[in-house]
C-alpha cells in the first residue's frame, strides 16, 4: 500500500508541476503578445505623399513612388520597448504584396554594386518576428553603397535607437531624396538616391523637438551634427510636408531649427 501511495503521489506531483509550467508559458506568451500589440501602427503624424500611394503595414507606413521603384518615405514610431537584442533569421527580400503596381524585384540589385539598404531598419523591429520580416519587403529598400550603408548611415540608425531608448518614443520619417536624372539599376530602373534623410520628432506632453539629417550617399567619417539640416530646407528638396498635422505655430518654429544642440537630451 505504501508503494502504491508513493507512486500516486509522484504522478500528482509531476502533473502539477507540468501544469504550473504550462501556466507560466501561457502567461509569458500573453505578455509578449500584449507588448507586440502595443507597438502596432499608431503613427498619427504622417507626411504628405507626392504619389498618393500610401501603404500601411502593421508597424510602419510608406509612400511608394513607382517612377523610382522605392518608397519616397517610410514613417513609424520607435518606442523604447521595441529595442531588443533578439536574433531572427534573415528572410529573403520579397515584393510588397500591398503595392498594387508591384514593388521592385530584389534581382534589380544583383551585381549592381549596391546594397539593398533598409529604410526602416530591421534593427528597429527586433521585438517581433513579423515586424522584423516586414522590413524585408522591397518597398522598404533603396540602393546604397556598402561603405555608406554599413558606415555613416548605420551610425545614424544606432544613434536614433539610443535616443528612442532614452526618451521612450521618437517619430521617424526616412527615405532617399528622389528627383529626375538619378542613376538607376536593374531592368526596372530602380533609382539610386544621392542623399538620404531622417526627420525625427520627439513629443513630451506637448513639448516638441524636431531635427533633420541629410546625408550624402557615400563613405564619411564626419560627426553626425555635420549632417543636420533645417526641415524647411529638406521639404523644399523633396516636395514633402513632413509633419503637417502639427499646429502651424509649432511646426513653423520647429522646421527652422538646424542646431544639433537644441535636439540633444
Amino acid at each position: 500500500m505504501n508503494q502504491k501511495y508513493l507512486i500516486i503521489s509522484i504522478i500528482i506531483l509531476v502533473f502539477g508541476s507540468c501544469k504550473k509550467q504550462n501556466e507560466i508559458v501561457d502567461l509569458s506568451d500573453n505578455k509578449l503578445q500584449n507588448s507586440i500589440s502595443d507597438n502596432k501602427l499608431n503613427f498619427d503624424f504622417l507626411p504628405t505623399s507626392t504619389t498618393n500611394k500610401i501603404i500601411k503595414h502593421e508597424f510602419f507606413t510608406l509612400s511608394y513612388n513607382e517612377n523610382y521603384e522605392q518608397a519616397e518615405w517610410v514613417a513609424y514610431e520607435l518606442k523604447s520597448n521595441m529595442i531588443t537584442n533578439s536574433h531572427f533569421e534573415r528572410p529573403f527580400f520579397i515584393e510588397d504584396p500591398l503595392v498594387e503596381t508591384n514593388s521592385a524585384d530584389w534581382k534589380n540589385y544583383k551585381k549592381s554594386g549596391y546594397d539593398k539598404g533598409h529604410l526602416c531598419p530591421a534593427g528597429d523591429m527586433k521585438f517581433s518576428k513579423k515586424a522584423f520580416d516586414d522590413t524585408f519587403f522591397t518597398s522598404n529598400i533603396s540602393p546604397q553603397k556598402h561603405d555608406f550603408n554599413d558606415g555613416i548611415w548605420n551610425k545614424l540608425e544606432n544613434k536614433v535607437r539610443y535616443w528612442a531608448q532614452k526618451n521612450k518614443s521618437i517619430y521617424i520619417i526616412t527615405g532617399g531624396v528622389l528627383k529626375e536624372g538619378l542613376k538607376s539599376i536593374g531592368k526596372e530602373n530602380v533609382a539610386v538616391p544621392e542623399y538620404f534623410y531622417k526627420v525625427l520628432l520627439y513629443n513630451e506632453n506637448g513639448n516638441y523637438k524636431m531635427i533633420s539629417f541629410l546625408v550624402p550617399s557615400q563613405k564619411s567619417d564626419l560627426p553626425l551634427y555635420k549632417f543636420v539640416i533645417s526641415t524647411d530646407e529638406l521639404e523644399k528638396m523633396t516636395g514633402i510636408d513632413f509633419y503637417p498635422k502639427l499646429p502651424d505655430t509649432i511646426e513653423n518654429q520647429l522646421e527652422k531649427n538646424s542646431d544639433y544642440k537644441d535636439w540633444s537630451f
